[in-house]
């Protein structure tokens, strides 16, 4: 297992039990004490964990992620705007993959009246949002449920979806930098998107403005993997030009 096969798990781990003892990851993973040591270190400077005798446990959320209540509020009338904009790209019968997201959830909304539409995810809301729209067939990946989201995360979820190929993978992300980086808070919610990534004969990200002057630690996608980005308005000029560069399709209202 290479380290970042292992610090996933190490957050997996820790996800379901709340804490863990060196010794214990070490024994669970397999690995020597010192192994994890290393293994645990670039996850606490990046302030996924937090440091406790002993062992280690999830570092409490900062404020650079708010809650998902608060995130569906935020930015209401553009993540509105994109959903829409969405919508209209999307015919009856398409097979989507679709992330957990606040902007994905008005994505959700946006679909219902459609028909037929073959839709994965690994988000509870999105599912029961879009199951009781006309014949449509949704697909819930199991696995770990966030309290915060209702959002299904781990090694079960990733299985599960490496099963579909999918027309359109459809993503939330955190924050883009004007080097063209997708980015995200989340080691968990990356890794998943990554797998929708892999199973998509295309990548559209949706996010309004905001996550242009945002940033995020772990890199989800650059833009030779995206296809379409749609947006509530124009990216600063320095992504804009690294748009048409790499042909990636820009929507906008």
């Amino acid at each position: 297992m290479k380290q970042h096969q292992r610090q996933d798990a190490i957050l997996s781990l820790l996800q379901a039990r709340g804490s863990c003892s060196i010794v214990e990851l070490a024994e669970m993973l397999e690995v020597s004490d010192e192994t994890i040591r290393r293994n645990v270190r670039p996850l606490i400077e990046k302030k996924y964990l937090q440091k406790v005798h002993g062992g280690v446990i999830l570092a409490p959320k900062g404020e650079d992620e708010q809650p998902f209540v608060r995130r569906m509020q935020a930015n209401a009338a553009d993540k509105e705007k994109i959903a829409n904009l969405l919508a209209a790209i999307i015919v009856d019968g398409d097979s989507l993959m679709i992330d957990t997201g606040s902007t994905t959830a008005y994505v959700a909304r946006a679909l219902r009246g459609h028909k037929a539409l073959n839709v994965v995810t690994n988000c509870t809301e999105i599912a029961r949002t879009l199951v009781v729209a006309m014949d449509n067939q949704v697909h819930l990946a199991g696995g770990q449920l966030r309290r915060d989201d209702s959002a299904v995360f781990g090694h079960s979820a990733l299985t599960f979806v490496s099963q579909f190929h999918v027309k359109y993978a459809i993503l939330s992300i955190a924050a883009i930098s004007l080097q063209g980086e997708f980015m995200d808070h989340h080691m968990l919610e990356a890794e998943f998107s990554k797998a929708m990534i892999k199973q998509a004969q295309q990548v559209i990200v949706v996010a309004d403005s905001s996550k242009f002057s945002s940033r995020a630690l772990i890199q989800v996608c650059s833009l030779q993997q995206v296809d379409m980005l749609i947006c509530n308005q124009a990216p600063p000029a320095e992504l804009c030009a690294l748009l048409e560069e790499y042909k990636v399709t820009l929507i906008l209202p």
